[in-house]
């Protein structure tokens, strides 16, 4: 689950490299970043449920810090948390 500081997004794009392009649950459309602790270990993919962090100095990019799995995206539908 998300911090206060962060929000569910949906991958819509990948860019190549480690930058995708994110839909948040707030509405905004955002450059997201995969760091390089995750870069090789996860595999994120258009479609993906993640939880980013949206920078301080640019709200228009946003750092992933987690994916989720396929069936834990699905609980997370059926408790109500994302759409």
């Amino acid at each position: 689950m998300p911090n206060s500081d962060e929000v569910f997004a949906v991958v819509t794009e990948h860019l190549g490299g480690n930058h995708v392009q994110l839909r948040c649950e707030d509405g905004k459309e955002r450059l997201g970043r995969i760091p390089g602790r995750m870069k090789y270990r996860t595999w994120i993919e258009p479609d993906d449920i993640v939880v980013a962090e949206p920078w301080d100095w640019q709200d228009e990019k946003a750092t992933i810090e987690w994916r989720y799995t396929g069936q834990d995206a699905d609980q997370l539908r059926r408790e109500g948390h994302i759409d």
